[in-house]
């Protein structure tokens, strides 16, 4: 175990730690919108999923990595189409329609892989981006300031929602919508419009975050992402349907999925307590959500309830 607590080794599980972190974050800020808009998506897994067949087939036929990534938040962006119409037109149950939206993700994104790809072929990772003068400071610099863009762009993304939720006109309808529709609707604030915007950027990301797993780990698999956006969604009740709450739980996750790892390398683990220690990511969902049990006020009021204007 002392091999583990190294200063070289704990710099790269860190540093590894933050890279693994970008799926979550991302699809987990996409699902905070919609949430503070007052739209439960459970289908952010098939959604990430299909996104991320779509950005490793790009890459395989163009050698495009920020092409592979572009298309991934397109087809989330088209997953958004759907669930928008599904839910704010026929107005659907949203667990259930999310549900659907996921065994739709995996089942398309496995049968797509078998037709079109067959067999899992490695594709390039990202470019890793090191930040002048940052970049150079001893452990730190390997940490947080050598990375690929999209970490940096998770990162501008946080800064970026909370200005958004918090200052911007569009944040405030955004949480009138989701805490109060029909107050907002009285005031002459489209609810349809503010939470169709909301699901569409959502989706968008969780396309994206397809994207970055399927890039960052170089290939694609049926099931790859294995409940991450299910995860990330528990990620907006860990974080209080706050961005910065958001970042530092995907951060947490991150470091535990690097941390299981980097044992499982130096064979600090192995056999059944190498199975044993895959779990923890979803065990820390669990332990997350009882802490969280006691704030559940926090939640936007009208999170799943449909909105009907009436005539």
């Amino acid at each position: 175990m002392a091999e583990f607590f190294t200063a070289s080794v704990l710099v790269t599980t860190f540093a590894a730690g933050v890279r693994l972190a970008m799926p979550f974050l991302l699809a987990a800020l996409g699902e905070t919108l919609g949430q503070r808009s007052g739209v439960l998506n459970l289908g952010v897994d098939g959604v990430m999923l299909i996104g991320a067949f779509f950005a490793y087939w790009t890459v395989l036929e163009t050698d495009s990595r920020l092409g592979g990534i572009a298309v991934g938040l397109l087809v989330g962006l088209a997953m958004g189409v759907l669930y928008a119409v599904v839910t704010l037109v026929f107005h659907a149950e949203q667990g259930i329609s999310g549900i659907g939206i996921f065994l739709f993700g995996l089942g398309m994104s496995e049968l797509l892989f078998q037709e079109l790809v067959g067999t899992p072929f490695p594709i390039p990772a990202l470019t890793e981006v090191a930040i002048p003068l940052l970049s150079d400071i001893p452990g730190l610099g390997d940490m947080l300031f050598n990375h690929s863009l999209l970490v940096y762009v998770g990162v501008v993304l946080v800064v970026v929602f909370t200005w958004v939720i918090n200052r911007s006109t569009f944040g405030l309808n955004l949480r009138a919508v989701g805490e109060n529709p029909e107050a907002a609707d009285s005031l002459g604030v489209s609810v349809v419009r503010t939470r169709a915007i909301a699901i569409l950027i959502g989706n968008a990301l969780a396309g994206m975050a397809g994207a970055a797993l399927t890039i960052e780990l170089g290939t694609f698999q049926n099931n790859l992402t294995n409940g991450i956006g299910f995860i990330a969604v528990a990620l907006v009740y860990f974080g209080a349907w706050r961005p910065l709450g958001v970042l530092a739980g995907s951060f947490l996750y991150g470091l535990v999925t690097a941390t299981v790892t980097q044992l499982k390398v130096l064979d600090i683990v192995s056999g059944a307590a190498a199975s044993l220690t895959t779990t923890a990511p979803a065990v820390l969902t669990v332990l997350a959500l009882a802490v969280i049990a006691r704030r559940t006020a926090s939640q936007p009021a009208a999170l799943t309830v449909p909105f009907e204007r009436r005539r």
